[in-house]
């Protein structure tokens, strides 16, 4: 029986590319194949993590119930941290446009959740953030994507205000930012002092802000009440 001759394998390129170019993406490639194996590594680890954590509690990893919990564990706390795998060019990407507006912009009310990175339980509330425009103004729908970029990673609800506050001026060049987050801790809910109504309320104020007491107090007016 004879067989097929195989076909020799042919890359086939753009006649306009040139040997830069093809080097390029095949650093590109080689690029994020190492990254997706490092991603990979990670996500078992974090499985392997949470097995011994459950086996430390005496629980039994073999039970119906608790079989597949240390991949769907990491699945969540790998979303919940993916933050740290995203820029603030990321999440503006190029949404910046040019303004005569130089009245104070504020965006109210936009919820989030992170994670206490003293005791890696949630917190959650919402975030209210104001800006002077110099000239340029951020597209909506990206304050809530940096807020969210800030809120998954391991936090502290005062370094969290301050770095949404600086990320927007980072991404605007306005005069100035000011943003209020409410916040409930699972971490003084749920032990510890065990303080079902309580709430906290950060603010982080930087610019203009910082100086001009009529842009201050027409923020701190605007704001709405807490929720909690």
């Amino acid at each position: 029986m004879t067989l097929p001759l195989r076909q020799p394998s042919v890359h086939l390129y753009a006649g306009n590319q040139t040997a830069e170019e093809l080097l390029a993406e095949q650093e590109l490639a080689e690029q994020q194949g190492a990254a997706e194996s490092t991603q990979e590594s990670t996500f078992l680890a974090l499985q392997q993590s949470y097995a011994t954590l459950i086996n430390g509690v005496g629980e039994d990893l073999t039970r119906p119930g608790l079989v597949d919990t240390p991949i769907r564990a990491a699945k969540a706390l790998s979303f919940l941290t993916k933050g740290y795998a995203q820029t603030l060019e990321d999440v503006t990407n190029g949404a910046i446009f040019p303004s005569n507006n130089h009245e104070m912009v504020m965006v109210k009310g936009i919820e989030f959740f992170s994670m206490c990175e003293h005791h890696l339980l949630p917190f959650m509330g919402h975030t209210h953030v104001a800006y002077l425009p110099e000239g340029k103004v951020l597209g909506l729908s990206k304050m809530a994507r940096i807020v969210d970029m800030y809120a998954r990673r391991l936090q502290i609800q005062e370094n969290l205000t301050q770095e949404i506050a600086q990320a927007v001026m980072d991404a605007t060049g306005a005069r100035g930012v000011a943003v209020v987050m409410d916040a409930q801790h699972m971490c003084m809910m749920m032990r510890g002092v065990q303080k079902q109504d309580s709430s906290t309320r950060s603010v982080a104020m930087i610019g203009q802000f910082t100086t001009d007491n009529q842009a201050r107090n027409e923020f701190l007016r605007a704001l709405p009440a807490s929720r909690f």
